[in-house]
């Protein structure tokens, strides 16, 4: 599908791999809304558009302000074409250390976030029989590791969710994408990891953020159904699943950084 003029909404556009495929999206000539809890971040990144766009001030995470900026741009452009799921955040903490609140704050942000954007599109990418959603996931929606159990059930939550929806969409046309990026060097560890230990481990592995962005645009472009990155942790999780055991006790030794 090409994307010129095509009306994209990106969620968690103020920063990292959400404004960096905001940019490629708008140079690859489609519409870009710019979504976001921060207006002044957001006019920072809307300064490095190539083509029209809209800033959007909207908390995924929030009901009535989901509801009421999606009404706003429907209204101004009458459909949207692709929407990027990716607004979500991290924090990284042993199970029992982990207070019960930020556990049901984390899923309705990362997962009911989702839920929230795709229920306000959906009803018009039905009438038009085309769309696409992609939803960023992460590999820890995959496999599972220590001090991540908050975070990895929402990713789960999202890859699951999305597997679902395919199905329950590929009759009208609409294509629902996941991308599952490994750890990316952008400010999502700035609050996930804020002594820095997990990045200094991880460090030699990072994506760089320019990976996961176009990766979202072949998406966008293309309706891939899931993209695992790096290329070498898609092996991991077929590898998870077939030898789970085995899997679980190399994880440990190699990814329990935290």
């Amino acid at each position: 599908m090409s994307l010129n003029n095509r009306i994209v909404v990106v969620t968690g556009a103020s920063s990292g791999i959400g404004a960096l495929s905001a940019q490629m999206l708008s140079e690859r000539g489609a519409v870009v809304v710019l979504a976001a809890r921060s207006p002044d971040k957001l006019k920072q990144v809307g300064s490095r558009m190539k083509g029209p766009y809209r800033l959007l001030e909207m908390d995924v995470g929030d009901d009535v302000s989901t509801r009421s900026g999606f009404e706003r741009v429907l209204s101004e452009y009458g459909r949207v074409d692709v929407l990027v799921n990716n607004a979500g955040y991290g924090k990284f903490e042993y199970f029992d250390q982990m207070p019960l609140p930020e556990f049901a704050e984390m899923m309705n942000v990362n997962y009911i976030g989702m839920v929230r954007c795709a229920k306000a599109v959906l009803p018009y990418m039905k009438s038009a029989r085309s769309g696409t959603i992609v939803n960023v996931a992460s590999l820890a929606g995959k496999i599972g590791t220590a001090k991540s159990t908050a975070y990895t059930a929402t990713k789960h939550a999202v890859v699951g969710f999305s597997s679902a929806l395919r199905q329950e969409l590929r009759p009208y046309g609409i294509k629902v994408s996941t991308i599952n990026p490994g750890p990316i060097d952008t400010p999502f560890f700035d609050l996930a990891d804020p002594n820095g230990d997990y990045v200094r481990n991880v460090k030699w592995f990072m994506l760089k953020p320019e990976k996961v962005a176009k990766a979202i645009v072949s998406a966008a472009e293309k309706g891939r159904t899931e993209i695992n990155l790096p290329w070498i942790a898609g092996v991991g999780t077929k590898w998870y699943q077939m030898f789970p055991g085995l899997a679980d006790r190399i994880s440990y030794r190699l990814l329990n950084k935290k």
